[in-house]
């Protein structure tokens, strides 16, 4: 899976508001077509965006691990050409890391089953 590298990037997926949400987690996604302006290679990309109200560096960072790996995990099933951005809340500084991985697994589910019906 590739990354969201710059700013513009995550503005693109945010600014589409289509959104799925958890206890501890939002996911935010486009799913890319040829005459959408941000895809140009057709891959899976990921944004993470961790705020400091999740905590100091150190849980932030701790966090943005677990998101990486989880995503990673579960990607295939994810639509081929999906740009998301996933954003912690508060709490998932204190969630389990088995909690955070089926929160993702249920948004990533919700993404694909949604992209299927538009």
């Amino acid at each position: 899976m590739e990354r969201l590298k710059n700013h513009r990037e995550f503005v693109a997926v945010l600014k589409r508001r289509r959104r799925v949400s958890d206890a501890d987690i939002v996911l935010h996604y486009v799913v890319r077509t040829p005459s959408t302006p941000t895809g140009a290679a057709p891959a899976r990309r990921l944004g993470l965006a961790v705020s400091k109200s999740v905590g100091n560096a150190v849980v932030r960072n701790t966090v943005k691990r677990r998101f990486r790996v989880l995503a990673h995990r579960y990607e295939h099933e994810l639509p081929a050409d999906c740009d998301i951005v996933l954003r912690a809340k508060p709490g998932a500084a204190h969630a389990s890391f088995q909690s955070l991985e089926a929160q993702i697994q249920a948004l990533f589910r919700a993404v694909m089953r949604k992209s299927e019906q538009s």
